[in-house]
């Protein structure tokens, strides 16, 4: 197989360009142009190729893309150039700000110009600043050659890099790589844009009767307590903050306050709007969404953007301003922005869930084995977490004593703390006095104490990263610690890395870690470090999964990843077929996780949204 390396140069101005559009937006167009494009076969000479579009597609079209892979960085731009605008479809995608991201982590820019400089390659050229605002045939032959050596040079770094990066790394991420590159660049999925203009009307009417039948006015929403009198009246308890000025407690109705940007995202479309109205903005999170799904339906196919390796854990994030991974599915609108999101025609979607992954993972890594049983035996372990809490048999558990079960499973074991799992039961609408509170997490410690002791664990070995000593958890080489690198070392075979890992002793002898990050420095403690490694070995299943799933000959296509979730494309006569075999690949145990308990829940639906 071929290694073709490609970079392609293009028009942009003040107001057309990638930092002012998405890529899916800037790609389509019109105004879009290919300048020129430079290619790299394996490791000969580099070619800079200008001309018309017609004469870009007679050139490309000499290369053996089917038997070939292309690379690029980021790969997600100009692999939207090569399928979209010339029909070119390589045997695999490979992308270097990719493999940054998974060599580095994501608290370092994983720049061309950045790599470059960290690999002592050569340097990133600044010829493109002068290609601002010029179509091709505004090139002077001279200026023209000089960007061709530009590109040429990008072409070489990024080559270079690739030779660097994938000496050790997994071949396995590889695949990934290429398989979340080919949601975008393949795109599958379609847009039901009537459903869309619809969804927006409404989305306008309700602000409007909203405004017209709350009689808010400019002093309601900038009065503090007026404005929280209104989310009061939408059942929202108003977030509040102690103020650094006063030393008191007041409302966080500042746009960087962190629970006031969650009412931005708020199920309720209403909280929504006084939200948007209180910041002067004029549409809501929901609007800004639909509107944009509009824009693109009008011109084609959507494109999933998902981000590989976009969290420290490894796992994937949205991209390109359409943040696929958190869409409401909550409340009488929630789910209208999936249910506009659906198959081609022929076809059908299989949603498929990891059931209660990271609650498995957990309770298998701990040697929690009661759980991890209760598990395997598909026991309903929130019944029996609530039977332990009330006292009660378990086939007298009430609805409410399970939810509060379920709340207490997937959300007390990181060491979540009583006034957390307070707030987090007010979240979803269940009220429990402190004392009980503090009853029910001691509840679930005493139940599950090796869990318990699992923090403890994870907080030494915290303390060993710290000291750059290397470690192993749980007396297994499943999870180790690289000292001299501060990381974890996953069964993916990639890095989590805890950068500038340090140790504070404060006055009172308590001793705090943290590590540095973009943000800051944050901080890390046994319970957290225990969600990362969960959350980071569930990816790692995921992704398994993931390749698993595209093994198949049943045609089966993975579109979307969600946390947890798979979305498959299917011809709808192999639908049965098909649904199986996602449900066994998602029910597969990978060689190095023998005794963890796995299962899937599937639904199946023409849009999205009705994969139920």
């Amino acid at each position: 197989m071929d290694l073709i390396t490609l970079d392609f140069e293009t028009f942009y101005d003040k107001d057309f360009s990638l930092s002012k559009l998405t890529t899916e937006e800037y790609v389509r167009d019109l105004r879009f142009e290919v300048i020129g494009v430079g290619v790299k076969v394996n490791n000969e000479a580099t070619e800079w190729a200008s001309g018309t579009h017609e004469e870009i597609a007679e050139y490309l079209a000499e290369f053996n893309w089917p038997a070939s892979m292309v690379l690029a960085h980021n790969t997600m731009f100009d692999g939207a150039i090569l399928s979209w605008l010339f029909g070119i479809k390589p045997k695999v995608w490979a992308d270097t700000l990719c493999m940054g991201r998974a060599v580095h982590g994501i608290e370092v820019s994983g720049s061309l110009k950045a790599l470059a400089e960290r690999y002592g390659i050569g340097e990133k050229g600044t010829e493109v600043l002068n290609a601002k605002g010029k179509r091709r045939e505004d090139f002077t032959e001279e200026e023209l050659s000089r960007y061709g050596d530009y590109c040429l040079n990008d072409v070489e770094l990024t080559y270079q890099l690739f030779t660097q990066m994938i000496k050790g790394f997994p071949k396995q991420e590889l695949k990934i790589i290429d398989a979340t590159l080919r949601m975008f660049i393949h795109p599958i999925l379609d847009l039901d844009l009537g459903l869309l203009e619809s969804h927006l009307e409404d989305i306008m009417d309700k602000k409007d009767e909203l405004m017209i039948e709350a009689n808010v006015c400019k002093e309601d929403l900038m009065s503090n307590e007026k404005f929280a009198n209104l989310l009061i009246a939408h059942g929202v308890e108003p977030p509040k903050k102690i103020s650094p000025t006063t030393g008191k407690e007041t409302y966080a109705f500042a746009k960087t306050d962190e629970g006031f940007k969650a009412l931005q995202e708020h199920e309720n479309g209403d909280v929504q709007n006084l939200v948007a109205a209180r910041l002067g903005n004029k549409s809501t999170l929901e609007q800004t969404r639909t509107q944009r799904f509009i824009d693109i339906a009008k011109r084609g196919l959507l494109p999933v953007p998902v981000r590989y390796y976009a969290a420290h854990t490894g796992r994937w994030g949205g991209d390109d301003k359409i943040n696929l991974q958190n869409l409401p599915s909550r409340g009488p609108n929630g789910k209208m922005l999936k249910r506009a999101i659906i198959a081609p025609e022929g076809h059908t979607l299989i949603d498929c869930d990891s059931s209660q992954i990271e609650a498995r993972v957990l309770a298998w890594l701990a040697g929690q084995s009661d759980l991890v049983d209760d598990f395997a035996n598909k026991k309903d372990v929130y019944v029996k977490m609530a039977s332990v809490i009330y006292n009660v048999p378990e086939e007298e558990v009430t609805k409410d004593q399970r939810f509060v079960g379920k709340t207490t499973i997937l959300g007390a074991g990181y060491g979540m703390g009583a006034v957390k799992f307070q707030s987090q039961l007010k979240a979803f609408g269940f009220d429990m006095d402190l004392e009980e509170a503090r009853r029910v997490i001691q509840v679930y410690r005493d139940t599950n104490w090796k869990i318990s002791a699992f923090w403890r664990e994870a907080q030494e070995l915290i303390h060993q990263l710290a000291n750059k000593n290397s470690t192993v958890l749980k007396e297994t080489n499943l999870i180790r610690s690289i000292g001299e690198k501060q990381s974890i070392l996953l069964p993916s075979g990639l890095l989590m890395r805890y950068e500038e890992l340090e140790s504070e002793v404060h006055e009172d002898g308590r001793v705090e870690f943290s590590y540095k990050t973009r943000r800051g420095r944050t901080r890390i403690y046994g319970g957290k470090c225990v969600e990362n490694i969960c959350q980071a070995v569930a990816r790692c299943i995921i992704a398994e999964q993931m390749l698993a799933i595209r093994k198949s000959n049943l045609q089966l296509s993975p579109v979307l990843t969600v946390h947890d979730s798979i979305v498959v494309c299917v011809p709808s006569g192999s639908l049965e077929d098909g649904r199986r075999y996602v449900e066994k690949c998602m029910r597969a145990v990978p060689g190095w996780a023998k005794g963890l308990p796995l299962d899937c829940e599937s639904g199946i639906g023409q849009a999205y949204g009705d994969c139920e």
